[in-house]
């Protein structure tokens, strides 16, 4: 019950800020998804998560997709499928994504361990361990049913529990920090779905169109980011009164901060969108930002995927020089990485003010998506060798 009341909470925060039409878009693509997971046959791998949001669907039913492609019958479905249980003696290893451990996930788990079935806990950021909530912009706003959840980690039960020997995770950072606990780790990287690439191809084949404006994207994606935002903000302020030509694009969640000026008419809100229409988006901007805050466990544990959503449909990025995006990012070949201000407005100036530019660090940051981020040109031994060697013939 808990559990439900979280959820109608969260999409209520999703409907009010996307806007009417925009919610019912949005929450028409949840609930179809919603009853799909209830639908599942039987196979190798089971991939479980807690919703059925931007996390799950690159953790679970993309990573399915790519196991798929290489031999495996892979499916996805949710914690509060009633009938979880019951699919333990259908499959034979199963993948917790961020699970918030209820009734029904004990008793699957019960089940699994009972035939000496395989557990592997995935996560794609550091939710799972409550002494890192300090550094959770986002806590102090969110419901206290919510904030219950994060206290006690989000599958902490599940990655704590000894039978667990492996985890699955995204990024470098992130999986030091699970070795932390004594596991194995294996790094899965985010990577694009064939429908997503298909997507791609035909947002990119119809023709920009121009309003005489260089667009810079900003997209927030979650209530977690206004920290990261305000690390440029005055840059931005800096740049939209030096270049008339330049418009500023604010898309998603954020509270834009109370102590700078952007120029009227230079910017544009654009209120939360599903995931098909976020690459039109992307596809409208001529220069895509990713800033994050520098030394915060829970920025430097997130993927590149904000560089790879723009770099798919050719847009270039200005990034944050962390860990993640500087193994992600070549700078000055398929992007830029900044780490103060005077470099995030050298370099944003230089993509303002030479299109040629532009054009030339999208196309490369494309070919590199398209070569190390997507499903049909993946290649993951180690994960696909140890899922092999856990299979019972």
């Amino acid at each position: 019950m808990k559990s439900l009341v979280v959820k109608i909470q969260k999409a209520w925060r999703m409907w009010r800020r996307s806007g009417f039409l925009g919610g019912i878009k949005i929450g028409f693509g949840y609930v179809a998804t919603f009853f799909r997971a209830f639908f599942v046959g039987s196979g190798d791998v089971l991939f479980i998560s807690s919703g059925v949001g931007d996390a799950a669907y690159y953790r679970t039913h993309n990573v399915a997709e790519e196991l798929g492609l290489h031999g495996f019958r892979a499916s996805t479905t949710i914690s509060d499928n009633p009938f979880l249980p019951k699919l333990v003696d259908k499959f034979q290893i199963f993948v917790f994504q961020r699970v918030v451990v209820n009734k029904n996930v004990k008793e699957a788990i019960r089940r699994i361990k009972q035939q000496k079935k395989e557990i592997i806990f995935e996560t794609d950021d550091l939710v799972y361990d409550p002494k890192y909530l300090k550094y959770m912009d986002y806590f102090q706003r969110i419901s206290p049913a919510e904030q219950e959840e994060y206290k006690n980690g989000i599958g902490a039960e599940i990655v704590d529990d000894p039978y667990v020997k492996v985890c699955t995770t995204t990024v470098a950072y992130l999986a030091e920090k699970l070795r932390e606990k004594g596991k194995r780790v294996i790094i899965v990287p985010n990577k694009f779905s064939e429908y997503e690439l298909e997507l791609a191809d035909k947002i990119i084949k119809k023709q920009k169109i121009s309003d005489g404006f260089v667009k810079i994207i900003y997209s927030s994606g979650t209530l977690s980011h206004n920290k990261d935002f305000a690390t440029i903000k005055n840059v931005l302020a800096d740049i939209l009164k030096k270049h008339k030509n330049a418009k500023l694009l604010l898309m998603g969640p954020l509270d834009i901060p109370n102590d700078i000026s952007l120029p009227k008419g230079q910017v544009e809100i654009i209120p939360r969108v599903s995931r098909d229409e976020l690459y039109t988006q992307l596809y409208r901007a001529d220069i895509n930002l990713v800033p994050l805050e520098i030394g915060n466990p829970f920025c430097e544990s997130k993927s590149a995927i904000k560089f790879t959503e723009a770099a798919v449909v050719g847009v270039p990025s200005v990034v944050v020089r962390n860990q993640t995006f500087s193994e992600a990012v070549k700078d000055g070949v398929d992007g830029f990485l900044a780490d103060n201000p005077e470099e995030w407005k050298d370099k944003i100036e230089r993509l303002i003010e030479n299109e040629k530019l532009r054009k030339e660090i999208g196309k490369n940051a494309r070919e590199k998506v398209i070569k190390m981020y997507s499903n049909r040109n993946s290649r993951n031994d180690e994960y696909y060798e140890y899922l092999k060697n856990k299979m019972k013939s």
